[in-house]
């Protein structure tokens, strides 16, 4: 008799995993940018300057080590987005800091502000157009 209840949740718990499965292969990484972009704070390169410029802030760059080396933000931390979720405690263990997240064009900041937020750093915002914008507005870079 304690067989079919185990088998009935066994069932379910199948059906629920493949009715995710075929929710998330259904959606593109576009998507999932788009989905993120609907959920944060998104700011200008031009707001984020100013927010650097008067203090206060962090900016969180969510590119590879490599994107990373070959130009950033001046103090920018670099933690790569696949590293985020692991890591961010011991970058910024502060969840009310001010954080400026910012990738190459804006897509993996959006999952990464998405993901920041939803860990309790209500603070974090996406700058818009990442560091191809803030390099073609002419600001400052190490």
């Amino acid at each position: 008799m304690r067989r079919i209840p185990l088998v009935s949740a066994l069932v379910l718990g199948l059906v629920l995993g493949l009715g995710l499965a075929v929710q998330a292969k259904d959606m593109t990484a576009d998507d999932l940018v788009k989905e993120a972009k609907s959920q944060i704070t998104e700011i200008s390169p031009e707001q984020a300057k100013k927010c650097l410029d008067q203090g206060g802030y962090l900016c969180l760059d969510c590119r590879e080590d490599k994107e990373y080396k070959m130009g950033h933000v001046p103090g920018a931390i670099n933690l790569p987005r696949g590293l985020v979720e692991f890591k961010i405690d011991k970058k910024i263990p502060n969840k009310e800091a001010n954080i400026l997240v910012m990738c190459k064009t804006g897509g993996r900041a959006c999952l990464t502000c998405r993901a920041l937020n939803r860990m309790g750093y209500k603070k974090a915002v996406n700058i818009a157009g990442g560091w191809q914008a803030w390099e073609k507005a002419g600001y400052p870079i190490e």
